[in-house]
């Protein structure tokens, strides 16, 4: 089963990606966007995916993914549960979730830099936890 500390390791070094604590749960945001949650009992993971996509998501792999709440349903977002996905499946949901709420050039600039160099375009900006 994938750990919230493994995730958070992962995303460590996302550049402007920091981490909240909000009535118990743990999320990752971007400014002030979500991009990233986990259920209190941390066993869901709920994470920035496509509206159009995620209906194909959920059918193709019901073992693995849910829709999000009714009111929750308006925002670009899936969840996912943490002992059904492998850490390398997470790692490509989690990155294409935070590239969802980064600009373009943010998201290259990391994706170009050598494996464990964080980088960020923007002095100044947000960064880590």
């Amino acid at each position: 089963m994938i750990t919230v500390d493994e995730v958070r390791d992962y995303v460590r070094d996302f550049p402007r990606s920091y981490e909240v604590l909000v009535r118990g749960r743990i999320k990752f945001r971007v400014g002030q966007i979500v991009w990233l949650a986990f259920s209190r009992d941390e066993t869901v993971m709920g994470f920035a995916f496509p509206k159009e996509e995620r209906h194909m998501l959920v059918e193709t792999y019901p073992e693995k993914f849910t829709l999000p709440s009714q009111t929750d349903m308006r925002f670009n977002w899936v969840h996912a549960r943490m002992d059904a996905v492998e850490m390398d499946e997470m790692r490509e949901y989690i990155l294409d979730a935070w590239r969802m709420v980064v600009p373009r050039k943010v998201w290259t600039a990391f994706s170009a830099a050598p494996e464990g160099d964080a980088v960020d375009p923007e002095p100044g900006s947000r960064s880590g936890s």
